[in-house]
């Protein structure tokens, strides 16, 4: 079977966001981060897409939403390589670039159960720490430090 064969057709977007090049198996996470599941938007989810770059990828097209900067900067936690394109009359107009947030707030829950977060009104926060390709993440009150994906998990 030709490459052509097995490539997979999405239908385009006349206006809306892509978010692509996620890396596989993160695509829904990123899907409830943002709450599209609730979207009265039409979302296209592609999983586990052929990548020549990451062997196999994750793609979403949200119709008529557009991802702000803060939006994407909490992505950038999940996918930091991903791209983020806006479209409007089938068109990419804009890319955003996606960079670490220093801090993230009331995104995800402290994995240490003992946490002042889970037993106290308090909103959970973290200080984000980027070492080469290792993203860790230092909860503000009970001041652990997490492997991104052990928080992202959640």
């Amino acid at each position: 079977m030709s490459d052509k064969a097995t490539q997979l057709q999405v239908e385009a977007i006349q206006q809306g966001t892509v978010i692509d090049h996620i890396p596989a198996k993160v695509g829904i996470k990123v899907l409830k981060l943002f709450e599209m599941q609730n979207s009265e938007q039409r979302v296209t989810i592609g999983l586990n897409l052929p990548s020549s770059a990451l062997g196999a990828k994750d793609l979403l097209k949200i119709e008529n939403v557009f991802i702000d900067p803060s939006q994407a900067s909490k992505l950038a936690l999940y996918a930091p390589n991903a791209t983020v394109n806006q479209i409007e009359d089938y068109k990419v107009v804009k890319k955003l670039e996606l960079e670490l947030p220093k801090q993230i707030t009331s995104v995800f829950e402290c994995p240490n159960s003992n946490c002042i977060t889970h037993n106290e009104p308090v909103e959970s926060s973290f200080t984000v720490i980027q070492k080469a390709a290792s993203i860790r993440l230092k909860c503000k009150y009970c001041e652990k430090v997490y492997a991104r994906e052990i928080v992202t998990e959640r």
